[in-house]
């Protein structure tokens, strides 16, 4: 049985699709299509079915992903044990997060990695919506993301995603320093009532949760604005053009913004990472994920 073809098939079903999977393969879907039909004849049962313009995983073919991802952990184990005699960790490792969590962890780790000359270590800015996380783990070793306060595991725990928790991020009410209620040290939901809000996309966690705080006040919130990047929605509410919810740690640095506390209502997000398990196995990536997990506990005691 073909490994690579094993990992293909796995990668289209995470993709959703043969041009997605292709894409994160660096094949063509072509080569792709070849590996998923070779796979087939070598199980005696087509592993892939035609839905429309694009194709779907058989129950068989759903099942052996299942076992695929038994497969690559096994390979990854046995090369971690190899690793394990050498003296000291090597490899790349690729780590993504969502912006704010970017600015939050991404300089602590490069520090902490820089101290072992064997790991390279290669970041980008990975914003994308909820359900989209998941899907970032065939490219990236470890992926940051984040999740609404209330929310479950994640979706595609089922399937072998390897979640571990960072920490818990609050989420603070960002009104202009002139507002009347900057004057306050914390504000309950009841008082943003009539409010003109700056919120992230939906489908973004902290969507969510603003939901949920305007629900406690028995009202919708009144969007006026949709902004994902944190930076340019402090310099509205500093303008006075809207009120917004900012996370506690890397919120409220524009001078013309002050963040007040929300009680009555649990705001906040979880911060997990996210790994392929096969991925996990590997040697350089624990180490990696050690300082991340280390570094996230420092922040949270701070």
């Amino acid at each position: 049985m073909d490994v690579g073809a094993l990992e293909t098939l796995r990668v289209v079903r995470a993709q959703g699709g043969v041009t997605a999977a292709a894409a994160v393969l660096h094949l063509t879907p072509s080569a792709v299509s070849q590996q998923l039909a070779a796979l087939g004849r070598t199980m005696g049962v087509p592993v892939t079915e035609r839905v429309g313009r694009g194709v779907r995983l058989t129950p068989a073919g759903d099942a052996l992903a299942d076992a695929a991802v038994d497969v690559g952990v096994a390979v990854e184990r046995a090369r971690a044990a190899c690793q394990a005699f050498l003296s000291r960790p090597v490899g790349l490792v690729r780590v993504s997060a969502f912006q704010s969590a970017a600015q939050l962890l991404l300089p602590g780790l490069l520090t902490r990695v820089a101290q072992d000359d064997g790991i390279s270590l290669h970041c980008s800015d990975e914003d994308v919506a909820q359900d989209d996380f998941a899907a970032l783990t065939d490219r990236v070793d470890i992926v940051i993301a984040h999740r609404p306060d209330d929310e479950g595991a994640w979706a595609a725990t089922g399937r072998g995603l390897r979640v571990v928790p960072l920490l818990r991020e609050p989420l603070d009410v960002a009104v202009p320093v002139d507002h009347p209620l900057a004057r306050r040290g914390e504000v309950r939901p009841g008082d943003l009532v009539d409010q003109d809000w700056i919120a992230v996309r939906e489908g973004f966690p902290v969507a969510t949760v603003l939901a949920a705080v305007t629900a406690r006040s028995d009202s919708s919130p009144r969007i006026v604005h949709r902004i994902n990047d944190f930076h340019v929605v402090e310099a509205l509410v500093a303008a006075g053009h809207g009120i917004s919810l900012l996370p506690r740690y890397t919120g409220g640095s524009h001078p013309g913004v002050r963040l007040l506390r929300l009680s009555g209502v649990r705001a906040g997000r979880r911060i997990d990472a996210l790994l392929r398990p096969d991925h996990a196995e590997r040697l350089v990536v624990r180490t990696v994920l050690d300082e991340l997990v280390a570094l996230a506990a420092d922040i949270d005691r701070d």
